[in-house]
């Protein structure tokens, strides 16, 4: 028997497995859709959402999870001198012993944590080249002047420095003290073309979470307990839920002096 002629027939047989269980999948899917006017809607047929509060009035709010995921993936970024808005408490959770120094941003003076009080699209007296990483969770879409934002985050980034950032996509809008400046919702799309436009394309990640039933329930205030960690984990990329971005300064550090 012919050596060749029996692997090209085992690729065959592959080839033709593949492609069948590639039909019987999309049958299933198929077979299982829920026939017009028999969808059951159960306690989600209503106008109002179940919660009002993200989620954290019955567990863990369904964006932390995806938020918290990505920073812990990202524990070598977070060292050095660490700037966060609002707290630190993510400095210290991922960041640990690798932080020398942390500092936090408030545009608001009340904050008693506030190393900073600035405004990210007017602040020229934070030095340039001073953060050796920058954590920006769910901060950007409440700025209406986003690219100046941006800007702000480069330069104050030293050459090598990281930013890690997180938006909200499909989502309810805060009815809380940020309501009112509750700008923006993003996309992949949005959020690359703007980082890449400062941060230059080779040096800026995107990645977008969630799914159907994912952004169902969020809307609805439910929590992370009420979601199995494989319908968490599923990614559909027409229901972006939560958007994650890693930028770096890619500019060339400045030459001692001589």
């Amino acid at each position: 028997m012919d050596v060749s002629s029996g692997g090209t027939m085992r690729q065959n047989l592959k080839g033709l497995l593949k492609h069948f269980r590639s039909h019987l999948g999309a049958w299933r899917q198929r077979r299982f859709l829920p026939k017009h006017s028999s969808v059951r809607f159960g306690n989600l047929r209503r106008v109002t959402p179940i919660s009002r509060e993200f989620g954290y009035d019955r567990g863990q709010p369904i964006d932390r999870y995806y938020i918290e995921n990505f920073l812990s993936h990202c524990t070598d970024d977070i060292r050095g001198r660490v700037l966060e808005v609002g707290v630190d408490s993510y400095t210290h959770r991922f960041g640990g012993i690798q932080v020398t120094t942390n500092d936090v941003l408030d545009i608001n003076e009340g904050n008693p944590q506030a190393t900073i009080v600035s405004d990210l699209t007017l602040a020229d007296h934070i030095p340039s080249n001073t953060f050796d990483c920058i954590i920006l969770t769910q901060t950007l879409h409440l700025i209406y002047d986003a690219h100046s934002a941006v800007r702000t985050l480069h330069r104050i980034l030293k050459p090598g420095g990281v930013l890690l950032a997180t938006f909200p996509g499909l989502s309810q809008i805060s009815l809380d003290q940020w309501g009112n400046s509750w700008y923006w919702g993003f996309t992949t799309h949005s959020a690359r073309l703007m980082f890449e436009d400062i941060f230059g394309p080779m040096n800026v990640t995107v990645e977008a979470h969630g799914n159907v039933l994912v952004a169902l329930s969020f809307l609805h205030g439910l929590a992370v307990q009420e979601l199995r960690k494989e319908e968490l984990d599923h990614r559909d990329r027409q229901y972006e839920v939560l958007i994650t971005l890693r930028a770096v300064n890619g500019d060339e550090p400045d030459e001692a002096p001589q």
